[in-house]
């Protein structure tokens, strides 16, 4: 069993310091058994980081909310959403149940910020007010957006236990690298205005399973990040049983920009951006 400060202890060993803006996608099953549940990670967290530091998740919005248009459902069921479904409320609605559970439990404490937005991110500390200080409502990960403030910022990028594969940072990547024939997604999502539920139409670079490109090969986003972390020689450590990584993001940022525009323009090119490292790339979130 783990306590908060052994978690503060191993946070700070991976390279956590006060001050520092950082972004989390976490499994709490991969750290271990926590004295006093899983809030204590991001306690834990806020520890290392003290309060001039920033803490960033990515939360996302409940099922459907943005699923109408895609051309994923069967019309009798976009048919059923678009009469049943509840405006979008950023302030109460839950985070996506396939981002992990930690994000949830850091949204719903007190002092945690939000932007008002479906693809929702989660902030807390002395950045989160100017993270969230605009943000475009088409292509939303990509300039003046959370995630753009964020490289700004000189954050990083802690994967503890989590999926090398879900890094949404590189969702950024994708809006901004110069690329040709980006897939596009245009798709309803339901708010409110003047007290009436309205679907409102958004689009964005494919950020689905898909991938934004024909090009993008399988896992494609453990492979840049795992490229990168041999590139740079990054081993890490371990956050109570996790393996756990802390990344740069304008390293990530350059890196994958430049792999992603080699590989759009030649499929070849993905041979060489391989997934696999010490730790397990295919934890949990």
């Amino acid at each position: 069993m783990y306590s908060r400060q052994q978690l503060t202890n191993d946070l700070r060993s991976l390279g956590i310091a006060p001050g520092d803006v950082v972004m989390v996608h976490a499994s709490v099953r991969a750290v271990g058994e926590i004295a006093g549940g899983p809030d204590e990670i991001h306690l834990a967290l806020k520890d290392a980081l003290t309060a001039s530091g920033t803490l960033l998740m990515y939360a996302g919005c409940p099922r459907y909310v943005d699923e109408v248009g895609r051309g994923n459902l069967m019309p009798h069921e976009e048919a059923e959403i678009l009469e049943k479904l509840p405006p979008f409320d950023a302030a109460t609605a839950r985070s996506a149940r396939d981002h992990g559970i930690l994000v949830e439990f850091l949204r719903t404490y007190p002092g945690s910020l939000v932007n008002d937005h479906p693809a929702r991110f989660v902030a807390w500390g002395r950045q989160a007010a100017h993270l969230f200080s605009a943000q475009p409502w088409d292509y939303a990960f990509g300039y003046e957006s959370p995630l753009d403030r964020f490289a700004a910022l000189d954050g990083r990028i802690l994967l503890l236990g989590a999926d090398h594969d879900t890094v949404t940072f590189l969702h950024h990547v994708e809006h901004i690298a110069d690329i040709p024939d980006k897939r596009v997604a245009r798709f309803k999502v339901p708010v409110l205005e003047n007290g009436a539920r309205r679907w409102r139409d958004m689009a964005e670079f494919d950020t689905s399973g898909a991938g934004v490109h024909p090009h993008w090969p399988d896992r494609f986003f453990a492979r840049l990040v795992d490229s990168h972390l041999r590139a740079t020689a990054n081993v890490g450590g371990r956050v109570g049983d996790a393996p756990s990584v802390l990344i740069p993001a304008r390293g990530l940022l350059a890196f994958a920009r430049v792999t992603m525009e080699r590989v759009a323009a030649d499929p070849d090119a993905a041979a060489s951006v391989r997934e696999g490292l010490h730790a397990d790339s295919r934890g949990a979130r």
